[in-house]
């Protein structure tokens, strides 16, 4: 367990086991964001459990108040002073969409409220998202003055490239209706409860299904993502260049600033 003061700049990601399933916290004071450390960490352990015999299947969510995801981390962001460090802040989205791509278990994505940016990303490479009926979206990358580069593969393939363009393109916020309609959501829910008892129901299903039939769906659901690695690598340095440019870190000023 990480002290309060590395909790605090670096978030937690907590594990719990219940008759099959395992689910996955990640939680950061500053809106469920993504620091590095928190995406490492998110990264080995979804790697754990795909090789882990008391989980049959995943559920992944976030600390309880505030947005599922409020995407990477500004101050870290901001931080970055060359493309090499930029590439490599990236790579953490790149190797926790693989990790949860490549796992064999099945992951179901638990959303309570707002997915910005990376957190996008993390519910588009679930196999089954289930949220509220308040948990609309955005991808604010090109707000900030980069692109969803290293999420966006993953995106466009639940949605379509219509619907991943139109998110990248326009930065405005979508319902969780739109996500929906584009499969990006499996199922809405009125209340959190309602939520929590959807999520509950299906993940206690699928604890009682067979493994083997479920891994291989999950490798039918992602064939063809084989060169994801170097794809991802290659989207990871295009962000790592464009985030120290001037440009950018005064884009990301302004949006900071509201």
């Amino acid at each position: 367990m990480p002290s309060s003061a590395t909790a605090a700049t670096a978030g937690t990601v907590q594990t719990t086991f219940t008759d099959g399933i395992a689910t996955v916290r990640f939680s950061h004071p500053k809106g469920n964001s993504l620091p590095a450390a928190l995406l490492a960490r998110l990264a080995d352990e979804i790697r754990g459990l795909g090789e882990h015999d008391d989980a049959t299947v995943i559920v992944l969510r976030s600390g309880d108040t505030g947005p599922f995801c409020a995407g990477a981390s500004f101050d870290e962001l901001k931080a970055i002073q060359n493309a090499r460090a930029g590439k490599e802040f990236f790579m953490g989205f790149a190797r926790v969409i693989l990790a949860m791509t490549r796992c064999p278990k099945l992951i179901i994505s638990r959303v309570h409220g707002k997915v910005v940016g990376g957190g996008v990303g993390l519910v588009a490479a679930s196999d089954y998202a289930m949220a509220v009926e308040s948990a609309s979206l955005r991808l604010s990358e090109l707000a900030v003055g980069i692109g969803p580069f290293v999420v966006g593969p993953a995106i466009e393939r639940k949605v379509g490239l219509g619907g991943f363009s139109a998110m990248a393109v326009d930065a405005d916020w979508r319902t969780a209706r739109w996500a929906e309609q584009f499969g990006l959501f499996a199922r809405l829910f009125e209340s959190i409860k309602a939520l929590d008892d959807g999520v509950e129901s299906l993940a206690r299903t699928l604890a009682r299904s067979n493994p083997q039939a479920m891994a291989k769906m999950k490798a039918v659901f992602w064939q063809g993502t084989e060169h994801w690695d170097r794809l991802l690598e290659e989207r990871a340095e295009m962000s790592g260049a464009l985030v120290t440019s001037e440009f950018t870190r005064a884009a990301i000023a302004a949006f900071e600033r509201g």
